[in-house]
């Protein structure tokens, strides 16, 4: 078993070290899951350790699946092991199971990437990621989070709130991500208010230039919208006139992983 801290000498009568350790671990996966991917050197920066020690960390995240080497960059992501824990977590556990294959038909169907998010604060985090087929595909990756009112599924995701719940949320500026970015709240609510009428979502360069994305309900048993499925891709290849076709083709998708979860699509 590979070593965490710097005490080598196995003495459990200092439980600090041990504790250290598991904090450090965390950090590393935190920081994978904020910057998609890292080297060990930016991960020693990060953590404000040295290279060997963020070298021992990731060898041991390495080692049980939480972390995967990019042989062809030398750095890694988060691994199979974190999917497998969200897939059992509560209560998005089930979420994850039903709709994982199901996304990656509709990823093959429409040639684009496909994700699942939810709601957490005032970010749209990733728990399920499909890529498409095409060599050009979009920088995201489970565990992603990113500011819910410059994405197709945060849009979404905040048409479940009321006018109070979205001002906490967002603030009284909502941070510009490019030129696009809404960050005029009444103009936000105005969005949310059509999204809402029209049933899915759109992003046109709001999260990063250069990326659209198309975002669909996916609700409970309850009727709850409990996540969004959002469609992604290259401006130049997903383009606007294409928003309502793949909304259509993701609501299908969409409802068929409602229906799993319980909910009586009409």
């Amino acid at each position: 078993m590979t070593e965490l801290d710097d005490n080598s000498n196995g003495d459990r009568s200092r439980p600090s070290g041990a504790v250290q350790s598991v904090d450090r671990a965390l950090a590393v996966l935190e920081i994978l899951a904020r910057l998609g991917t890292a080297g060990v050197t930016e991960i020693a920066d990060e953590l404000g350790v040295h290279k060997s020690t963020a070298s021992r960390l990731v060898a041991v995240l390495d080692s049980r699946g939480y972390v995967a080497q990019l042989k062809s960059r030398g750095k890694f992501q988060l691994g199979n092991s974190i999917v497998r824990l969200a897939r059992t977590a509560s209560p998005d556990g089930d979420l994850v199971r039903q709709s994982q294959e199901l996304c990656a038909e509709l990823a093959e169907t429409v040639g684009e990437s496909v994700n699942v998010s939810i709601l957490d604060g005032n970010r749209s985090v990733s728990i399920v990621k499909a890529d498409g087929p095409s060599g050009v595909g979009t920088n995201t990756w489970v565990g992603q989070s990113s500011p819910a009112h410059a994405t197709a599924s945060g849009k979404l995701l905040l048409t479940e709130l009321s006018d109070s719940e979205l001002a906490e949320r967002v603030g009284e500026t909502p941070i510009a991500l490019t030129a696009k970015t809404l960050t005029d709240v009444p103009a936000l609510v105005e969005s949310l208010k059509t999204i809402r009428e029209r049933g899915w979502a759109e992003s046109e360069e709001e999260l990063e230039l250069g990326l659209n994305a198309v975002s669909v309900p996916i609700r409970d048993y309850t009727s709850k919208m409990i996540a969004a499925l959002s469609v992604s891709g290259p401006a130049y290849r997903l383009l606007p006139e294409r928003f309502e076709d793949v909304a259509r083709a993701a609501l299908d998708t969409s409802q068929q992983i409602s229906s799993r979860l319980g909910y009586a699509v009409t």
